[in-house]
């Protein structure tokens, strides 16, 4: 289902986690649960993967993670502002130490010229550190290449913050 590559970095990622007694969430809307997949799918996962939250919609956002309405009015799902507040819910909301959240728009329609398909944003909030988050253009190579590609921004988003720690 991963690739060796994604699986073996989920699996150092994994042991790094544990290495810190740290747990991990994960909030996921265009990867619609592909990170909590690849981290469940590494033999001693438990250890430190607390939970994933699926909020594809807006209204999961919101009753989920605590996403504020008016965020989402005023910014768009696919936002910086949005993966921030779905990362630090993910962590009020989990007993987790560091959770990882990811919207965009994988395709093949719902671009538009301010946010085109490819257009992906990536929060990420720990109790020991400030909320980051970046965003990503993959172009249009394809829903599931633009969804792939998140999954492994996202590990290199948690590679540097564990790094940081």
């Amino acid at each position: 289902m991963f690739t060796p590559e994604l699986l073996a970095h989920a699996d150092r990622l994994i042991s790094a986690l544990r290495a810190r007694g740290w747990k991990l969430a994960t909030a996921e809307s265009c990867t619609g649960g592909l990170i909590a997949g690849l981290f469940t799918e590494i033999v001693g996962a438990s250890d430190v993967f607390e939970r994933g939250f699926v909020t594809y919609s807006n209204a999961a956002k919101i009753g989920d993670l605590g996403v504020d309405y008016d965020l989402l009015r005023r910014h768009g799902a696919v936002s910086r502002e949005v993966a921030l507040a779905m990362a630090a819910g993910a962590l009020r909301a989990s007993a987790a130490d560091i959770a990882v959240a990811v919207t965009g728009i994988a395709g093949p329609g719902g671009g538009m010229p301010e946010k085109p398909v490819g257009l992906v944003h990536i929060g990420l909030a720990a109790a020991s550190r400030p909320a980051t988050s970046r965003a990503f253009r993959f172009g249009d190579p394809g829903r599931s290449a633009i969804r792939l590609a998140s999954v492994g921004e996202a590990l290199r988003m948690l590679d540097d913050a564990l790094a940081a720690a």
